[in-house]
């Protein structure tokens, strides 16, 4: 009878510690408790804060998803030219988000406005900042042909408000989509509490701009460090709201007295906008999402909707032009009462269908500006996934205080170009930036210096141990001599004398063979001013990066972080 009880008690025991441990784990596994350690996530009395709720990536003001895939680039139906630098190469990029339409006149004045107001132009420190980014209106003029009408009217005049912008140059462009960046995660930032309701526009001036960057560096010096405008969780005016809605997000953050600005680890904060690689838009362009076949897939899709032809064969619309190019010699919109494509010049986003990632215009109406550095060839060989040739790596400045610098009015520098325009490098407000060094570069095998615009080129620089900026490496420090360079391109120069002045120095040399070098960018589709050869999306050109047209615009796009699609997940057997 003993040794019963004495078994009974210990089945008693055992199942008591089992019931503990059960409950142990379960606890740990509980909603909010971490996986690792079984402590609890965003804990109000402190402890390791993340956003566990988070869902998706908002899609930012005017973006589309396109998702990610592979395809054969640079395939070509007709290549009459014989470039040599369209050459079929399988490439897989990841999903990406891409504007659905070019820049327009009205958004690219907001830019302006924006600009106008925060840097007054009559003031020196800012004199030529909005005349940098201005778009050159002349683009238009013709030496026999009257086009002044354009030139005036073409930029602001409301008739033309969604027609897409031109005369941008590249690194405009680029300046743009910095801008946008910046505008949109404060909007959300403000939406969420995290900033001042309305301070974008009441507050807004040059010594309290929001940048991104200096934002996630340092929240409490951002925006001129003022704590009424940048606000904190739980102070007046900072506590978010109970369902975030960030530009259609479904994102949230844990509530915690340590965590009291926004973060990477909120989710809210937005990836920049930025200029498409030239995969990225010769991906979305083709759009072979909507037509599976194995030949599509390999390349053989000419236009960026279905077909061998430029005239839709729908029965509502049949012989309709899809895209606005030239027609023919002296032909760019057909006979009055008969019009093929509905225009002359550029005509009104979405005036055509769109594509099948739903993208607007990805051939004719303007061609458009993508980031990379033009090269006769894709090198393929290198790399195969997400391909962009135009890495410049950066790093913020940190001042003798261990701080990030931030770029200020006395500070801000500004760059001259080869046709004598001056633009703004950076703006007061942002982080200061330096190229990467060895800390960054030592021992690495995916990269060993701050530019990699010629990697694999042929030219010396491509070699690993080139001596960047030795005097016995150059005509000038940081310069190469004629015989070192691989692309004999015109070497044009801007410089100022003592009193201020401008010397325009124009490289009349008849040695030259090239206009190539790391300073050209691509472009990409057909335009007003084209003929239907240029629609095909796998075309590429090249223009200077310094210099803009009466034909070639923009658009914006963004990465996407996460999934590569948003689908559910696939049962498991």
């Amino acid at each position: 009878m003993k040794v019963n009880k004495i078994i009974a008690v210990k089945l008693l025991l055992s199942l008591a510690i089992m019931v503990g441990f059960t409950s142990c784990s379960k606890k740990s596994d509980s909603k909010g408790g971490s996986k690792a350690t079984g402590w609890k996530i965003n804990d109000k009395k402190g402890g390791f804060q993340y956003a566990s709720k988070f869902k998706k990536q908002a899609t930012g003001p005017g973006l589309v998803m396109v998702e990610g895939g592979t395809f054969t680039m640079g395939k070509v139906q007709d290549d009459v030219m014989h470039d040599w630098n369209n050459t079929p190469n399988q490439q897989h990029v990841m999903s990406f988000y891409m504007d659905e339409t070019e820049v327009t006149n009205v958004m690219y004045m907001e830019y302006l406005d924006w600009l106008k107001r925060v840097f007054p132009p009559d003031q020196e420190n800012y004199k030529n900042i909005y005349e940098g980014a201005s778009p050159d209106t002349l683009v238009w003029r013709n030496r026999l042909g009257y086009n002044e009408t354009m030139t005036e009217n073409y930029l602001r005049h409301p008739a033309y408000a969604e027609y897409p912008v031109v005369g941008v140059n590249w690194i405009q462009a680029t300046e743009f989509a910095k801008w946008r960046t910046d505008r949109v995660n404060e909007k959300i930032l403000e939406e969420q509490r995290y900033l001042k309701k309305d301070s974008k526009v009441t507050d807004v001036s040059a010594d309290k701009v929001f940048s991104t960057d200096a934002y996630l560096a340092s929240p409490s010096t951002a925006m001129g460090g003022d704590d009424k405008i940048v606000l904190k969780k739980g102070q007046k005016g900072g506590k978010a709201p109970a369902k975030a809605a960030a530009a259609g997000s479904t994102n949230t953050q844990g509530n915690s007295a340590r965590n009291v600005y926004a973060q990477r680890t909120s989710g809210l904060i937005l990836p920049e906008y930025r200029l498409p690689t030239e995969a990225e838009w010769e991906y979305a362009a083709a759009a072979d999402v909507g037509q599976r076949e194995y030949n599509s897939y390999k390349g053989q899709k000419k236009y960026p909707w279905s077909g061998d032809y430029t005239r839709s064969g729908k029965r509502q619309v049949r012989g309709d032009q899809l895209a606005n190019f030239k027609q023919g010699k002296g032909d760019y919109g057909g006979i009055a009462g008969w019009s093929d494509d509905g225009a002359d010049i550029t005509n009104k986003v979405k005036s055509y269908p769109p594509n099948d990632f739903g993208l607007y215009d990805m051939a004719g109406n303007v061609a458009e500006w993508v980031a990379d550095v033009y090269r006769p060839m894709v090198d393929d060989e290198a790399n195969d996934f997400n391909y962009y040739r135009g890495n410049v790596y950066m790093k913020d400045k940190i001042g003798e205080d261990g701080k990030v610098e931030l770029v200020t009015a006395e500070t801000q520098k500004f760059d001259t170009l080869s046709n004598g325009k001056i633009v703004s490098r950076n703006f007061p407000g942002q982080i200061a930036q330096v190229p990467v060094d060895d800390k960054e570069t030592y021992l690495r095998q995916n990269f060993d210096k701050s530019d990699n615009r010629n990697y694999r080129d042929g030219d010396k620089q491509s070699t690993r141990y080139f001596k960047f900026g030795s005097s016995e490496e150059g005509d000038e420090k940081g310069k190469l001599r004629d015989d070192q360079r691989m692309y004999d391109s015109p070497k044009h120069n801007v410089s100022t004398d003592s009193l201020g002045n401008m010397i325009k120095k124009y490289d009349k040399s008849n040695k030259r063979t090239t206009l190539i070098n790391d300073d050209v960018r691509v472009y990409k589709g057909g335009s007003w001013r084209d003929r239907a050869y240029w629609l095909d999306p796998a075309q590429r050109r090249y223009f200077p990066q310094d210099i803009a047209t009466d034909y070639i615009g923009f658009r914006c796009a963004m990465s996407r972080v996460g999934p590569k699609a948003d689908k559910k997940k696939r049962a498991r057997n």
